[in-house]
């Protein structure tokens, strides 16, 4: 909100109503343009908007509801396996979840130390969302710790 009331009141109000900030006139464009760039740069930074179970990083686009995936709205096909694991990872964006966590998540049961079925998963979700880079950027490998799912790799240059 930009305005000229300078009441705590107004200032509450609009605040409470839904503004992400509320700039009291007069104020010197630099600033204002500062405090435009700042809102933009949180906006970017958390790269996710959470709206009726639908998660959108940049380009990337996964929705709970339907178990659908697209980049640039193209449609992705990946199994019900695979989205479970997208959507877990996706949820926790930027952080590392490790092998056993997943597996207890997805399966319901602890990790026996064996298994390589999350690593395999990973391995396909990142080649069906297009990341064929070595060492992979979309969803990264933390040896001894897991997995994270890095959500400005789907924010373009043009994007930020």
């Amino acid at each position: 909100i930009l305005t000229a009331k300078q009441q705590d009141y107004d200032q509450v109000l609009g605040l409470e109503l839904g503004a992400d900030d509320y700039v009291i006139k007069p104020v010197e464009p630099p600033v204002l343009l500062a405090r435009i760039k700042a809102l933009l740069r949180r906006c970017n930074t958390a790269a996710i908007k959470e709206t009726r179970n639908t998660l959108v990083f940049g380009k990337l686009c996964i929705n709970e509801s339907s178990r659908s995936v697209s980049i640039d709205s193209i449609d992705i096909d990946i199994s019900t396996n695979e989205f479970d694991m997208l959507w877990l990872l996706a949820n926790h964006a930027g952080t590392i979840l490790s092998r056993d966590y997943l597996y207890q998540e997805l399966y319901g049961r602890p990790y026996d130390g064996l298994d390589r079925t999350i690593d395999v998963r990973t391995s396909h979700l990142r080649k069906k969302l297009g990341d064929t880079s070595n060492p992979p950027k979309s969803i990264k490998t933390i040896w001894g710790k897991g997995y994270i799912f890095i959500a400005d790799y789907w924010i373009s240059e043009s994007d930020q």
